[in-house]
Formats: C-alpha cells, structure tokens, sequence
C-alpha cells in the first residue's frame, strides 16, 4: 500500500537511488496520473504565495505609509501656517479695534471681539503645531531622519483624473490584480492540489524496480560471490487505505471551501476599495474646483467687509468673520488637494498598478522651495 506523500513525488517522476555494502538499486515511479502533471508545483506555488504576502505586508503598506504619513504631515504643517496667518490678520484688526477706541471712532465692544478672537486663534496655533510635531515623529520613523519642513504644492498645479476615466475598468482590474486577490488566488490552488494529493491515497500506482549488487555466501566448494541484476514492475492497488485518508482527504476539500470563499471575499473588498478611491479621486477634483472659486468669492467678501468697516457701513465682527471664512476655506481647500492626491496613490495600490513612477508624478506637484 503506497503512501499518499509517496504518491505524489511518484507523480512527478522522479528517480530514487539507494546504495548498499554489496550492491545498489534504483526505482523509477511511474503512474498515470503523472502523465498529466502540468502547471505549477506545490512548492512554487507556496513560493508564489510567500512572495505575494511580502509584497502585501512590508513593500505595499511601506509606499503607501510613507505617502500617508507625508500627506497627514504636510496638512498638519498647512494648518500651522494657516493659523499662524490668521492669528496675524486678526492682531491687526484688534490693533485698528483699539486706534479706533482711543480716537473714539468705534466702542469697546469692537475691541473685546477682536481679543477674543485673536486669544482663540494663539490657542488653535498651538494645537496645530503641536499636531505638526507629532505627525513629523511618526514620518520620521519610517525615513529614518527628521523630514523637516515639507514641500507644498504648486499654485499652478493641476490635478490629473484618473486614466481611464471608467470605474468599471478600475473595479475589474482590482477583482484580477490586487495583492490581496492574488494572495488569496495562490492559497486557494494549493489547497485545490491538496485535495488532489489526498485522494491520491486510493489510487494504485506501478513502479519500475531495478537491482544490481554482488552476494557472498557458503557453497559446497566454499565462499562465492554471485552478481545479481534484475528489473521488474511493480503495482500496488490499495484495496482500503483506512479512515484516516478518507478523513484527512474531507478536511482538504473543507480547506478547498474554504479558500475559494476567503478568495471572494478578497475580491469583493478590493472592488469597494477601487470604488471608494475611484470616487474619491474625481469627487475629489470637483471639490478642488470649487474650494479654488469659493477661495476668490472669501478673498473679495473681505476686501468688502474691510471697505466697508472704515467708511462705517460695516463693523468689527462682520471683518472678523470674513477674515474666518478665508482661513477655512484655504484649511479646506489645502485638505481636499492632499485627499485627491492619496486617493490617486491608493486607487493605483488597489490595483496593483503604483509603482515609482506615480509617486515622482505626485512628487512633481511639489514646490522644492517651500522646503525651506
């Protein structure tokens, strides 16, 4: 009765040699089944698998790590110097607020207003470089040095849609080429061999034995040495092989179950993700478009309200509430470009397509002279 690992290196056809004091010999296994071996080994597909996990475990999180970490730290550096910015704007109105009070132009109310705005202004200051520092930690352990400061993006820059501009295509490109459906693609073949494997345990097999030594023994006219050469096959038919390879050989159909449903599962997460950073990706640039006009509509309502506060039509709170809606609205636009841009990185991960040269196209957005 041959064993089922037997079975299967007897598949493949492989010669096994032995040698002994006074002789050697070879078998050659044969079986029909290995007349139709074809695709990959199970060793190279557990080679594939290994490979495919390295790439989803250190290569792919590491890309998209860093890119993550760069993007939360330069939106945090952004809102620092937005702040900073705004904080400026609002201690020149209290200066004017109180020249106004001194010259009895305007009340002490205008005054109180602007402090408090300027004292809650200092206080989202700090919180955001606070903020800033702890996301310059966190990149810093990934590059292994202090980033420093980070580049900003192009004024000039434009955001680029995503090719093709079909999220049907991005969906099915997901479901074939993501790493985790291709991880799932390999385990689910191995355990298809390994059903495979286990039912060979009821086949019967033929092996080609051959034997070639020399023996010594007693004769009448004393000690001889006689050589031996002989050849033969050999066929084992299993009439029951036991309960343990029926048992082992439903655990691996189980297993097969198993790997087929995880291997849906993966297929239907990548697709959701491809989705999300599909959407996210052209939702992204329309919010892009419209943050930049409402950016000029804030920039022209303070202008306004500036206007209209020194020949007296306006007061101190309705400046201060245009100057708000500014610094919101260059926080809200600064937020969107880096979505927009993670989201391109991530629906290219999804695929499996990002590779260096996306990466240097994000990085061309760049502005190097705000590094400094």
């Amino acid at each position: 009765m041959k064993d089922p690992g037997n079975h299967e290196a007897a598949t493949r056809g492989r010669l096994f040699c032995w040698h002994r004091a006074a002789g050697s010999g070879c078998r050659i296994p044969v079986s029909a089944a290995s007349a139709h071996a074809e695709g990959f080994t199970l060793i190279e597909m557990i080679m594939v698998i290994v490979i495919l996990g390295v790439l989803a475990v250190f290569v792919a999180p590491r890309m998209m790590g860093t890119s993550d970490f760069y993007a939360r730290g330069f939106h945090d550096e952004t809102l620092g110097y937005l702040r900073y910015a705004q904080k400026t704007a609002i201690a020149q109105q209290l200066a004017q607020a109180k020249m106004n009070f001194e010259v009895g132009t305007a009340t002490i109310t205008d005054t109180h207003e602007a402090q408090a705005r300027f004292d809650l202004a200092s206080a989202q200051e700090i919180a955001a470089e606070s903020d800033l520092e702890v996301k310059q930690s966190a990149l810093q352990v990934i590059v292994g040095k202090h980033p420093g400061p980070l580049a900003q993006t192009r004024k000039e820059a434009e955001l680029q849609p995503p090719q093709p501009r079909d999220m049907t295509a991005w969906v099915e490109a997901a479901e074939k080429n993501s790493i985790s459906v291709q991880l799932q693609q390999a385990a689910a073949e191995i355990a298809a061999r390994e059903v495979d494997k286990q039912r060979a345990g009821h086949y019967p097999t033929i092996d080609l034995v051959a034997n070639k030594g020399t023996s010594t023994g007693p004769t009448t006219l004393g000690m001889a040495e006689t050589d031996f050469q002989n050849i033969g096959v050999q066929l084992n038919v299993p009439l029951f092989a036991g309960g343990g390879t029926v048992s082992r050989q439903r655990e691996a159909v189980a297993n097969r179950a198993a790997a087929e449903s995880t291997l849906e599962a993966a297929r239907r997460a990548s697709a959701q993700l491809a989705r999300q950073y599909y959407l996210g990706v052209v939702n992204g640039l329309a919010q892009v478009k419209a943050l930049k006009a409402a950016m000029v509509s804030s920039q022209s309502a303070l202008e306004s309200n500036k206007l209209g506060y020194e020949v007296g039509v306006r007061i101190n709170i309705d400046v201060l509430n245009a100057e708000n809606q500014v610094y919101v609205t260059r926080r809200d636009l600064a937020k969107s470009v880096l979505d927009t841009l993670l989201s391109q990185l991530r629906l290219k991960a999804a695929t499996a397509a990002l590779g260096e040269d996306d990466v240097a196209a994000i990085n061309a957005l760049l502005d190097p002279s705000t590094e400094q």
